[in-house]
């Protein structure tokens, strides 16, 4: 049997939350010599760099990323071991790490998740935002479990990335009362002229509303573009302008921004995908998102 020395995975999983030998050096109470030297026998046990030089620091290699995925969790046992002797509380929530695409609706990442938090086996949710790209390179690295996106990902160049259909809906327009009553008239024509809040230029949503407006013939006055649709809405809700929001969070819009809807848009579809490196989903609460979104979020 080919044994693994695991005071060297000690210092080598040190070195990578420290980010730098020197402190892992005052963690340990160890000389530098020392750790440098464990980490070279480490490195050629398993015949692959774990570590490249990051200015000053260190930074895991692809390989690394994957030893340090096995060591926290490895070290994560021995503390669970040690609370179940001490008599502690037994078993660690499986984690499920999660990135979402800032241009994902905080309200929809939120329904897609919630049901993660309710399985029988405890989960332990980590969720990272950022843009789409970033976080598929995180996914890459072995560093997140499933990216949470608002449009499909095209294949990669060194590998191919499966997108998994959530589902999708139309949106609705909202506008604050006071807004609204200012507007009155048939949908969509009484949204001429009128104060509208849109997302960025180059989103999916964006683009997608564009061509319905230039196609209704609907002149809107812009007065305000966003990447955070959270902050969006929370505009719309002050009566700066009209908005859209994915229709199949409709009463959750309403009552947390207390808008109105003024008319539903069938025509212009938002679409939400998992999208990981696997072409069929192993992760548990990865499967029951992916479910619940399906039979229950977009079912309608």
């Amino acid at each position: 049997m080919e044994w693994l020395n695991y005071h060297h995975l000690l210092y080598f999983w040190t070195v990578a939350r420290q980010g730098s030998i020197a402190k892992a050096c005052k963690t340990l109470n160890l000389a530098q010599p020392t750790i440098s030297g464990q980490l070279r026998q480490l490195e050629a046990t398993l015949g692959e760099k774990l570590f490249t030089k990051a200015g000053r620091g260190l930074a895991l290699t692809e390989v690394g990323q994957v030893v340090y995925q096995y060591a926290d969790e490895i070290f994560g046992l021995g503390r669970e071991l040690q609370d179940a002797i001490k008599g502690r509380p037994r078993g660690r929530p499986r984690r499920l790490l999660v990135g979402i695409s800032d241009l994902v609706p905080k309200m929809i990442a939120y329904r897609i998740l919630q049901p993660v938090l309710v399985m029988a086996e405890p989960v332990q949710l980590i969720c990272e935002e950022g843009a789409t790209q970033q976080l598929i390179a995180e996914l890459a690295e072995h560093r997140l479990d499933v990216v949470l996106a608002d449009e499909q990902i095209p294949p990669l160049a060194r590998r191919r990335a499966f997108n998994h259909l959530l589902g999708s809906c139309g949106v609705t327009v909202f506008g604050a009362p006071k807004l609204a009553a200012r507007y009155k008239g048939s949908f969509p024509a009484c949204l001429s002229g009128a104060p509208f809040l849109l997302p960025i230029e180059g989103s999916k949503l964006r683009q997608s509303f564009d061509q319905w407006l230039d196609a209704a013939g609907i002149r809107p006055t812009i007065v305000g573009e966003f990447r955070d649709s959270a902050l969006l809405k929370t505009f719309g809700g002050a009566g700066a302008g009209f908005f859209v929001a994915a229709s199949a969070i409709e009463a959750e819009v309403r009552e947390h921004y207390g808008v109105k809807p003024i008319g539903r848009i069938d025509g212009v579809r938002e679409s939400f995908y998992a999208i990981s490196f696997e072409r069929r989903l192993k992760h548990p609460a990865v499967l029951t998102l992916c479910e619940a979104a399906r039979d229950t979020l977009f079912s309608v």
